[in-house]
C-alpha cells in the first residue's frame, strides 16, 4: 500500500475474530502505558500540558522521565490532560480504591 489511508479503514476487511483479537491486544496496551505514551495517546504536546499546569515544557519532559514522585505531581498532570488519578490497592481477595491522596494539596511547583 502507498499512501496516507486510516488505520480504521485498513481494518474493514479483516475477518471479525481477528479484527475482535486486535481489539483486544489494543484493550491491553491501554491498561499499562508510560505516562509520556498517555499523553500522546491522548494527542496532547508536553508544551499544551506545561501550559495547563502553568510550567514550562522541560518540566514536562523531567516529570515524563521520572521513576518517583508525589502524588500531587502526578494527579495535576494526569488532571491536565482531563482526566482523574485513581489510587487502588489490589490484593488476592479484591481491590481497594485508596482515598486519602485525593484531598493532597496540589503542590504543581514539585513538577
Amino acid at each position: 500500500m502507498s499512501g496516507n489511508h486510516d488505520f480504521g479503514r485498513l481494518t474493514e476487511q479483516f475477518p471479525s475474530d481477528r479484527r475482535e483479537r486486535i481489539e483486544g491486544i489494543k484493550g491491553e496496551l491501554r491498561l499499562s502505558m508510560l505516562l509520556h505514551e498517555l499523553r500522546q495517546a491522548r494527542a496532547m504536546t508536553q508544551r499544551a500540558v506545561g501550559e495547563s499546569l502553568k510550567v514550562n515544557q522541560p518540566a514536562i519532559a523531567k516529570l515524563e522521565r521520572r521513576t518517583d514522585m508525589y502524588v500531587s505531581s502526578l494527579r495535576a498532570y494526569i488532571e491536565a490532560m482531563g482526566g482523574k488519578l485513581n489510587i487502588v490497592a489490589e490484593f488476592l481477595q479484591g481491590s481497594v480504591v485508596i482515598e486519602n491522596f485525593s484531598d493532597a494539596g496540589d503542590d504543581v511547583n514539585a513538577l
